[in-house]
């Protein structure tokens, strides 16, 4: 296995249920729009990574699942559709400002992690979803970090 991230997204617009019905259980992780998440999606996450699936902008805010990175960085397609909440009207085709990458669900946790059992965990505090100020959609999780994660949302 490669490295490991945590992606997050609302579920009332894409939950981990949308995740695992998606057509080959596979999506393309689009419409981020942010430069410090663009550039792990376009430089950093490769093929065979994992996903800590987190739901936010709910009570409690959970991780939820897995999924594996399918698709390495590619130009994200929502840029260039006028129709998309997420075009870019600046920019170009052949110079691409967003990326994306594709993943396939793997499974839901037994159980949701919640935010506050994130934060009571002392191994977790380093964590850079756990940090002040931290808002990316995109974030890379340690080794030991997501060992904990999965142990927990297993009930382990």
């Amino acid at each position: 296995m490669g490295r490991h991230w945590l992606m997050k997204s609302e579920p009332d617009v894409f939950s981990i249920d949308d995740l695992a019905k998606a057509k080959q259980q596979t999506t393309g992780w689009d419409g981020v729009r942010n430069y410090q998440a663009r550039n792990l999606l376009r430089d950093e996450i490769a093929v065979g990574d994992g996903v800590l699936f987190y739901h936010s902008s709910v009570e409690p805010p959970a991780v939820v699942g897995l999924a594996r990175v399918v698709r390495a960085g590619y130009p994200d397609p929502t840029q260039f559709d006028p129709k998309s909440d997420a075009y870019d009207q600046d920019s170009k085709r052949d110079d691409p400002r967003w990326f994306s990458v594709d993943i396939a669900f793997e499974r839901k946790l037994a159980r949701a992690v919640t935010l506050p059992e994130l934060r009571a965990q002392p191994a977790l505090a380093d964590m850079v979803l756990l940090r002040r100020g931290s808002r990316l959609s995109v974030q890379p999780v340690t080794p030991a970090e997501w060992k904990k994660i999965v142990a927990l949302g297993d009930g382990k």
